[in-house]
């Protein structure tokens, strides 16, 4: 057995976390049918995940311009409406994540040295 199967559950998804970036854990979690959701990666987009949408409304974490991206970058991948049932605090999270793939390197370098 890990060590990792006696941590508690919230700090195994710290663990998690660590080991991938990418990784969210909901402050609520989303049912959908007999799923229950507590995780969504989010990966990042390519131009083509970004047609249609104006790039500004996406780093503003406009809810509208996330509601039509995150589905098209998320695993599991979310619905529009699943997006629209976030908990606030949940749709900050990806959208932080969203605006971090967008700065570039040099500018997430230097966020990373002032956090």
């Amino acid at each position: 057995m890990s060590e990792q199967n006696h941590m508690p559950a919230d700090q195994q998804a710290q663990t998690e976390s660590m080991k991938n970036p990418n990784l969210v854990t909901l402050d609520e979690p989303l049912q959908r049918g007999t799923l229950l959701i507590t995780e969504i990666e989010v990966r990042k987009p390519k131009a083509g995940a970004l047609r249609g949408l104006q790039l500004v409304d996406v780093l503003r974490m406009d809810v509208d311009a996330l509601r039509v991206l995150l589905p098209r970058i998320t695993t599991p991948a979310l619905t529009a409406q699943d997006v629209l049932e976030l908990d606030p605090a949940d749709l900050l999270q990806l959208g932080a994540k969203v605006s971090d793939f967008l700065l570039p390197k040099d500018a997430r370098q230097e966020a990373s040295l002032g956090a």
